[in-house]
């Protein structure tokens, strides 16, 4: 079977669990998957529920504890260097036929990865393998070299009200 490339952006809510759920479909089949994430703080509701699949998922926050906003620290483009060398070793391997990179769009966009190097880890995966980058900004590069894009467009949403990020819903 082959494996594709799947682009979920936009600046509307849904491609964290759009990924999710295709990472609970492959799962149902049998597949073993690998979810990166970055720029994301805490823990987030999905991985109590993926814990639950331990024997068949590893799922791996990068980066600091925080929430960048501007520039960067060197400390940031430095973990976020180091997470790239970790997932090419990890599509190149096949030891996965599903692998998530959540927010890698967003990373590139605030210069913690390259292009590039997204581009350089569809090179470099095993046969068969499933690669699915989330997050807004999705490079022109990007959307020219994957299989399948999608587009979230925010029509209307709830947060313009004031309300935050619920438990269950949005974390």
């Amino acid at each position: 079977m082959n494996g594709y490339v799947q682009v979920y952006t936009g600046d509307g809510k849904g491609k964290t669990t759009a990924a999710i759920g295709l990472a609970i479909r492959s799962l149902g089949a049998g597949w073993r998957v690998y979810i990166a994430q970055f720029l994301k703080a805490g823990e987030y509701s999905e991985h109590k529920a993926l814990a639950k699949f331990a024997d068949h998922l590893t799922i791996k926050t990068y980066g600091r504890n925080v929430f960048i906003k501007g520039k960067p620290k060197d400390e940031d483009i430095r973990l976020a260097q180091a997470a790239y060398e970790d997932i090419a070793e990890i599509v190149a391997s096949g030891r996965y036929r599903l692998v998530i990179l959540d927010e890698a769009n967003v990373a590139v966009h605030y210069g913690l990865l390259t292009v590039d190097q997204i581009l350089d880890l569809i090179d470099r995966r095993a046969e068969g393998v499933e690669l699915v980058i989330t997050g807004r900004y999705a490079h022109p590069r990007l959307i020219d070299r994957a299989d399948l894009v999608t587009e979230m467009r925010e029509v209307k949403h709830y947060f313009a009200r004031g309300i935050k990020a619920r438990k269950g819903v949005e974390k």
